[in-house]
């Protein structure tokens, strides 16, 4: 029985973890900086211990950390940025090496390790290499692209009017991941310390075109969806970041092991594209008003 600390625990990645991990049966202290969000009123429902801390206060992270076994991290530049996302990872790390925290899964990006020159996979591979070096036990998973952003922000302002805008050429492959598809691989290391330290792993469920998706995507939402590539530029009015991600994504893609990962990990229960579009209430969500966010979920 694990005392595990998770961030972002009202975010995607973090949510998924602690819904993972309370399920095994661990204990989750569920970190967020507002514990009467609804996100954060629904996890102490299912058992989790809501504590509040901020990266910006290091007291807060010490004492949310202290006497935990292990630590999932997750960061973000969205809603901050580069700079802040990589201040506050180290930070993190540096409450968790004080506590003396046993293991730590950080949460990071498919590639990040490359070079890709994307500013938020760099500033990830920062966090990565601060962590390398501070002496805990790690292991750090790397989540390809995330299914759950194609049910909100533009993607899904464009399905509402039958077009899958993303901005890729429609047979250009790349590979995909559901959050909780992160949370039970994160779950599954932080079980299993002694086979996953030292380990740095790109994860992925699945791997689809633009114009497969758009064909999954027709049959899950019972409406024609088309596939129409998005100029760069257009991103770029809005992120600069995620034009040069997407960019990445064209020039080099985005390959990680799929077949791989299905049978080294079994027990993930790896949900593919088409597993995950069924399951999204496209009813609900294209009834939804419109919302222009470009942020990924995290």
């Amino acid at each position: 029985m694990l005392t595990v600390a998770v961030t972002g625990a009202t975010g995607a990645q973090g949510g998924a973890t602690a819904r993972a991990l309370l399920a095994a049966g661990h204990h989750v202290r569920a970190l967020t900086r507002d514990p009467g969000a609804p996100a954060a009123r629904a996890l102490a429902a299912l058992g989790a211990d809501v504590r509040r801390a901020d990266f910006d206060d290091r007291a807060s992270l010490d004492a949310a950390l202290a006497g935990a076994d292990s630590l999932f991290a997750v960061t973000t530049p969205f809603g901050t940025d580069i700079d802040t996302e990589v201040r506050q990872g180290k930070a993190l790390v540096d409450a968790a090496t004080a506590a003396r925290t046993g293991h730590v899964v950080l949460a990071s990006a498919a590639h990040a390790d490359r070079g890709t020159g994307v500013p938020h996979y760099d500033s990830k591979w920062a966090v990565e290499q601060h962590l390398y070096a501070s002496g805990l036990d790690w292991t750090v998973i790397g989540p390809a692209a995330f299914m759950d952003n194609y049910a909100d922000g533009w993607t899904l302002d464009g399905l509402r009017e039958g077009s899958f805008a993303w901005p890729m050429a429609g047979g250009t492959p790349l590979t995909l991941i559901p959050a909780t598809d992160i949370g039970a691989f994160a779950a599954l290391a932080l079980r299993r310390p002694a086979d996953f330290t030292g380990l740095r792993v790109d994860i992925a469920s699945d791997e689809r075109t633009p114009a497969e998706m758009a064909t999954i995507l027709t049959a899950a939402a019972g409406r024609p969806v088309t596939h129409a590539e998005v100029p760069l530029d257009q991103v770029r009015r809005h992120s600069a970041d995620l034009a040069a991600m997407f960019a990445y994504f064209a020039e080099h893609g985005l390959g990680v092991d799929v077949a791989g990962l299905r049978r080294a990990y079994p027990e993930v229960g790896w949900h593919s594209f088409a597993d995950w579009a069924a399951a999204q209430d496209w009813a609900g969500l294209l009834a939804q008003t419109e919302n222009e966010s470009l942020a990924p979920a995290i």
